[in-house]
């Protein structure tokens, strides 16, 4: 029973994430605003003739301000229509619309209710008895004071609506009404019903809330310290969403009378008192539930990584300092923590424990210094800039953080420092050296297709070999019930837990894997999205099949089978195969596989198949005569189209894009026809060693046809226009 909660949970979590991911831009355009539109920020900087009232930057910014209200003001709908879409399997369009018509008729039918019962008078005015703040306006109707629970009730409500009414088959005569048709109509008709019944129990409701918001505010300091505790407790789960949004926007979070208006919630109290130039300092009391995050992101984990970095291993320690400063950049510019807190996480577990006790201490310690930083998405230096900087430290006590910061940055690298070494903790660069983690080739699925007819349709295409691994390791698509994911993890809902083979999802290079009954999540990073994309296409056409622990689940036998079924394949497929084109490179170095390269994605081959050279001089040459199809504005890569008919990108370095041209130079432009050893682009190796992740030179084929792949015939040291690889053809 308590798996299959987690997995519904899970699935809310989700779903508020799509209404959340509006918050960051509308908190952009409110702080934006409200901070340069400000009367005492623009006297005390003398900035009357650019920004006072009656110039276009004084219109500007004031439009830009009301845009970014206009979202807080109508957040419970949003939550409506998001949580809806979000929960729906199929059709989400039709949930979208169901919940905008619901949300709707419950709050006109509680309109109806206050007024038939004489609550709220003709003129609008209360009635006798009723409580201020508990009658507001919600899209121009007077209904009860709901909050975000209000959009999140008719969200969830008809998202198990559509997903039980969506195929329904009505009788001949009322066909038409029938399918996706229906679902507006019965969630119209339910929250009538729905309406009726909040108005009468929803005060209680209310007040329960209210009296869970007074326990965390009742108990002071200790309240703030638990409440961080729990949070970061929470995100290995992925539950922490449906913890901290009711203390951010309802009355869980605290009641505060801003401007003349009663705000419910942490977050709300911050962005009405932002907008209203009276405050003199936001409170902190509404903030305790996000400032302190500000202080462990930006300070505290940034020095863990440090740690981690100086005690990896001598010859690991350059790949383990670009994965770590990529995720301690991560978390100090954007707060997102997940990519470091999940490179420790399951390794050592120990330290994710010491860093859930110092994170929730930092919520504690911002609340009792006052600083009142507010936030939109999570605690990294562009909201520290928006919310806490440009409002000055005599409203927020921004300049608080820094010190504790600094202190905060000690404690975790000390902390760090000395577990990982006391423990030996397998931290990234401290792994043992025994088994190499790869995907499956294209060559090894094909063969175990051979081998097992129950998987002939599965084949793995080009740049996708994630998919049909993902789906195998879940127990089948017949055993996948829902898949989404969130900013770094993918989430599925499986119907029989026993079928998921962790051994085989480990073979997609994933971060981490939780589990949780029903509940899976696969922690694959930023690029989560576009594996959820090619897995959802695949799903499409994949055999409704689901694989049982004797075909499926041993690890051994599985690793037996596809290497007996390997070597029957090459048997067999002697002479059938032939090498379609010879491929020469385009540059000196180190030739390597593709899938060793540093960028996921090009490891991953989801733009196609290739092999990359760690290059020994800074110059690409055409390998062969070719037109070229683009050069990238930043010089980085270019693109080329064999007089065969080939086309194939030269891509120099990993994350150079971010380098804007720097340290390249192009020899040729958009269109020209090149000959074979003709110089193409030249770069800085050192350089793009220095200010970019790596210096690796992938060269991709994009356009390969089924049954074709790239075969690396010499690996290691290559000399520019050498024979390097081949295209060669199974068919």
């Amino acid at each position: 029973m308590k798996d299959k909660i987690f997995g519904v949970l899970q699935r809310i979590g989700r779903s508020f994430m799509l209404p959340i991911a509006i918050l960051p831009v509308a908190g952009l355009l409110l702080g934006v605003g409200s901070s340069f539109t400000n009367a005492t920020t623009i006297d005390t900087y003398g900035l009357q003739a650019i920004l006072g009232e009656g110039t276009v930057l004084h219109a500007l910014l004031t439009i830009m301000s009301k845009a970014g209200n206009i979202i807080f003001d109508n957040l419970p709908i949003i939550f409506a229509v998001g949580v809806a879409i979000g929960m729906a399997k199929k059709e989400k369009e039709v949930a979208a619309l169901a919940a905008m018509i619901s949300f709707f008729v419950m709050n006109a039918t509680i309109n109806a209710m206050l007024v038939l019962r004489g609550d709220l008078l003709a003129d609008g005015s209360l009635g006798k008895g009723v409580l201020e703040g508990t009658v507001t306006d919600v899209c121009g109707i007077q209904t009860l004071q709901m909050g975000v629970f209000g959009g999140i009730i008719v969200g969830l409500g008809v998202a198990a609506l559509h997903n039980k009414f969506y195929k329904i088959q009505l009788p001949n005569a009322l066909s038409f009404f029938g399918g996706s048709r229906f679902v507006p109509i019965i969630s119209t008709l339910t929250y009538v019903g729905v309406g009726i019944v909040m108005y009468f129990i929803w005060p209680v409701v209310q007040n329960g809330i209210y009296a869970l918001g007074g326990l965390v505010t009742g108990t002071g300091y200790l309240g703030t310290l638990i409440f961080g505790i729990i949070k970061r407790a929470l995100i290995p789960f992925g539950l922490h969403h449906v913890f901290y949004l009711p203390f951010w926007q309802t009355g869980v979070g605290g009641t505060m009378e801003v401007a003349g208006q009663i705000v419910e919630g942490g977050q709300n109290i911050f962005f009405a008192q932002l907008a209203d130039p009276s405050t003199v300092h936001f409170s902190a009391d509404a903030t305790r539930y996000f400032s302190g995050e500000f202080i462990f992101m930006i300070f505290g984990l940034p020095g863990a990584a440090l740690a981690m970095y100086r005690c990896a291993k001598q010859e690991k320690k350059k790949q383990a300092g670009g994965l770590l400063l990529s995720a301690a950049l991560a978390s100090m510019l954007t707060g997102i923590t997940e990519p470091i807190e999940f490179s420790f996480l399951f390794v050592a577990p120990i330290l994710f424990v010491v860093q859930v006790i110092l994170a929730g201490a930092a919520y504690m310690i911002a609340h009792m210094l006052n600083i009142a930083v507010g936030l939109t998405f999570s605690g990294g230096f562009l909201d520290l800039f928006l919310f806490g900087i440009l409002q000055g430290n005599a409203k927020t006590s921004w300049l608080r953080i820094i010190p504790v910061g600094i202190i905060y940055f000690i404690l975790y690298y000390v902390i760090f420092t000395v577990l990982i070494k006391k423990l030996n903790l397998k931290t990234p660069g401290r792994e043992d050296d025994e088994e190499e983690t790869k995907l499956y080739t294209k060559a090894d699925y094909k063969a175990k297709q051979n081998h097992m007819e129950t998987r002939q349709t599965e084949e793995i295409k080009v740049g996708d070999e994630k998919s049909p691994l993902i789906t195998r390791g879940l127990g089948g698509k017949k055993n996948i019930s829902d898949v989404d994911c969130c900013a770094t993890r993918l989430r599925c809902t499986v119907i029989k837990p026993e079928l998921v083979d962790e051994t085989v999802l480990k073979m997609t290079s994933p971060s981490g894997i939780i589990r949780k009954g029903q509940g899976i999540q696969i922690i694959y990073g930023p690029s989560v999205s576009v594996i959820k994309s090619h897995l959802e296409d695949y799903l499409e056409a994949a055999p409704d099949v689901e694989y049982t622990p004797e075909q499926d689940t041993k690890t051994d036998t599985i690793k037996e089978e596809i290497k007996e079924a390997s070597k029957e394949a090459e048997e067999n497929e002697i002479g059938s195969e032939h090498v379609k084109k010879v491929l020469f490179a385009p540059f000196t170095g180190e030739a390597a596989p593709l899938n060793e390269a540093a960028d996921e994605a090009f490891a991953g081959k989801m733009m196609g198949d290739g092999y990359l050279i760690r290059p020994e001089e800074g110059m690409a040459y055409a390998p062969e005569d070719a037109t070229v199809s683009f050069v990238f504005p930043s010089k980085h890569a270019v693109g080329l189209m064999s007089d065969d008919g080939t086309e194939y990108l030269l891509h120099i370095g990993v994350d150079t894009v971010n380098l804007n041209g720097e340290g390249f130079e192009t020899f040729v432009k958009d269109g020209d026809h090149v000959k074979k050893g003709d110089k193409l682009i030249g770069f800085d190796i050192e350089y793009i060693r220095e200010h970019a992740k790596a210096d690796e030179c992938m060269i991709v084929f994009t356009s390969l046809q089924e049954g074709e792949e790239i075969r690396l015939v010499k690996s290691g040291k290559v000399s520019k226009l050498e024979e390097t690889a081949q295209i060669v053809s199974l068919n």
